[in-house]
């Protein structure tokens, strides 16, 4: 420790946050093996000066995203003990109502964006709200912390290489205890010191002592500094070594040396170098003493208000999940005065446009988004107006433009991420599912996640089976996600709106058929569709035929046709598959007594089985037939035009069904 450069009042401080980590976590241990903190927490013992050192050169208004082993950096930016406290016992007075527990704890309000359970998660989030705050021109700095293990996934590389392509306010602190849960570093990082990574990434990056509080601090003291600059990220790596096993939960075999735990334990002990730094400065011993009682005392004062505190209730559970949407507003309809007949794609261009004019947080991240307007131009012509930085052409990097995504809406702004071909949204996974549909309800429904991921899907324009897959069944059977599937230029119009000013994340598909088929009146004037409410596409009485997507004309002609013998069906389309319009589907068929679903996605476990078994729930009295569904067969794509007619369902298909739940000649 360079203690000459630091002063006296510094190392008290420091003294004091080390002293409240250690006690915390060592009392949490104890409060685990009570069994009062439950399921698994990971302790930080042993690593407090990378915590209290980091989050010492920060300002207020600073953020940090956390990981797994987080409890130390939130008392480090200013977290309240007993709020904690009552998190890891399930309480409802904790940070997240109870719903979170050890690995999520946030507190917005302070910058801490949240701990995280998936292993480098948080790399991905800080990146994104780095990119936020020079959005924003707010002066923040994010501050991301992770682990050794971390450094080997694919989000580090893609962030990293992200921030320093835009030179994003952002330092990245590795801590490096050198195992991930039993596999030591040097057998899982194929480079000696993770630092090095940086020059592949032309930032600066430094190995640096992680248990002496004063070089954490000067360290990431002088990233914090550059990026406030404008200079863009830095890499440090904190060489630190945790105390206890990988969680208090793991009960593992011996995977390390005993010499080495004794030896970084006798002679690396953060609290111990700090006390013997304070006792050179002639800081009596009665001193660090009362510190040690006012502590213990605040974190049994937090213990016993988390004792006290209530457990959670199922109440809280449904509003957790979702914000609440906008009212809705009266539809201007395809009739009104002002509507002009335009393609798909000009719609979503429309929409986008009108948004990012009507308010400067939304902005569209994605690959060739901006100089070319997309491979299918939903975005062309708008960086003219908007510029690159609302524009903004990303690296080929999936997983990072998602993530960075979720750190911007959970940080102020409105994304709209492109996913330029939707089979490619597999690589943005974790982003959706775990990070963006979870976010609000882990932090006990409060926060909102204002985003949407975009992009096209589907077949019928030869592309063969890895860029023509129908994926909504797998985002629809999410909570905490929207999902939304426009059939015409006019709901596409009204429903992009109407999912950039929700405050949830929503997955908005596209369907590519519809990009070269499709064209319909539009309103000029900005609307919104409201969320969750189907559009009736035709009235009918004998059967119902719920469509989607690039299946609502098909399903328009079958009715079209069977309409030619006395027949009429009524054909909803659901325009927003989460949350489901589910009564109106029910009034129809309570009306018509018979119900076929069509939807391009295969049928096996497809979106037609929810609808079908909804209904079979809700309405069986009033079925004279079974439910029938008609999607495609259980393959991938062919590439061959005539195999993938063949295997995309069309009116042929949707008559076939329908005459056999009327119980009509085929």
């Amino acid at each position: 420790m360079n203690a000459p450069l630091l002063d006296t009042a510094f190392l008290e401080r420091a003294y004091r946050g080390l002293l409240r980590v250690r006690r915390f976590d060592e009392r949490v241990i104890a409060l685990f093996q009570q069994g009062l903190v439950k399921g698994t927490a990971h302790s930080c013992v042993g690593q407090e000066a990378i915590a209290v050192g980091a989050c010492a050169a920060l300002e207020p208004r600073d953020t940090i995203v956390s990981h797994h082993r987080g409890h130390g950096h939130c008392i480090a930016k200013g977290a309240d003990l007993a709020r904690m406290m009552a998190e890891l016992m399930g309480r409802e007075t904790g940070y997240c109502r109870g719903l979170g527990g050890s690995m999520h704890i946030a507190d917005l309000d302070l910058g801490i964006l949240g701990a995280n359970g998936i292993v480098g998660a948080g790399i991905g989030l800080g990146t994104g709200a780095a990119l936020s705050a020079a959005l924003r021109g707010s002066g923040e700095v994010c501050l991301v912390f992770f682990g050794d293990g971390a450094a080997n996934e694919g989000i580090f590389h893609e962030a990293l290489n992200m921030a320093s392509l835009w030179k994003l306010p952002v330092v990245y602190l590795c801590e490096n205890n050198q195992y991930g849960l039993s596999t030591a570093t040097r057998e899982a990082t194929a480079i000696d010191r993770i630092a090095k990574r940086a020059g592949a990434y032309s930032m600066p990056g430094e190995t640096i002592d992680g248990n002496d509080v004063g070089a954490v601090h000067e360290s990431v003291a002088r990233a914090v500094a550059r990026a406030r600059a404008g200079e863009g990220p830095s890499l440090i790596e904190a060489m630190t070594w945790r105390w206890g096993d990988h969680s208090m939960r793991a009960n593992l075999p011996r995977y390390r040396r005993e010499e080495d735990e004794a030896d970084w334990r006798a002679r690396n002990d953060p609290l111990a170098r700090t006390a013997a730094l304070l006792a050179e400065r002639q800081i009596r011993a009665e001193t660090l003493e009362a510190i040690e009682r006012e502590e213990r005392a605040a974190i049994e004062a937090a213990v016993e208000a988390a004792k006290a505190a209530p457990e959670p209730t199922l109440a809280i559970l449904d509003d957790a999940v979702l914000a609440p949407h906008a009212a809705p507003a009266p539809e201007p309809g395809p009739r009104a005065p002002s509507a002009r007949t335009i393609s798909y794609v000009e719609a979503i261009r429309e929409a986008i446009d009108q948004a990012m004019e009507e308010d400067e947080r939304v902005f569209v991240i994605g690959e060739d988004v901006g100089r070319i307007g997309g491979i299918f131009g939903c975005t062309r012509g708008l960086i003219d107006k908007y510029g690159a930085a609302r524009l903004r052409d990303a690296p080929i990097s999936e997983n990072a433009i998602a993530n960075a995504a979720v750190g911007a809406a959970i940080t102020g702004l409105r994304p709209i991420a492109e996913v330029q071909i939707f089979d490619f949204v597999t690589l943005m996974m974790d982003a959706i599912v775990n990070q963006a549909a979870k976010f609000r309800f882990m932090l006990g429904g409060r926060p909102r996640v204002p985003l949407v991921i975009r992009g096209p899907q589907g077949g019928g324009i030869r592309l063969a089976a890895q860029h023509s897959q129908s994926l909504e069944t797998w985002f629809a059977h999410v909570p905490g996600l929207v999902v939304m599937a426009p059939s015409t230029p006019y709901d596409a119009k009204g429903l992009m709106l109407a999912a950039i000013r929700d405050d949830n994340p929503v997955v908005f598909l596209e369907h590519k058929l519809l990009y070269v088929q499709a064209m319909g009146p539009v309103p000029a004037e900005p609307y919104a569709i409201p969320i969750g409410k189907a559009d009736v596409k035709r009235e009918g009485r004998h059967a119902t035929l719920v469509a989607t997507m690039a299946m609502v004309a098909p399903a328009l002609a079958a009715a079209r046709e069977l309409s030619r013998e006395g027949v009429e069906v009524e054909v909803i389309d659901p325009r927003t598959l989460a949350p489901l319009d589910l009564d109106t589907i029910l009034a129809s068929v309570r009306k018509t007594n018979r119900l076929v679903v069509a939807h391009e996605g295969w049928t096996r476990h497809g979106f037609g089985a929810e609808i079908a078994a909804a209904v079979t729930e809700a309405a069986f009295d009033h079925l004279d037939a079974p439910v029938l569904r008609v999607g495609m067969r259980a393959t991938p794509m062919p590439y061959n035009d005539a195999l993938e007619r063949a295997v995309i369902p069309g009116p042929a298909d949707i008559v076939a069904a329908l005459r056999r739940v009327l119980y009509l000649p085929e």
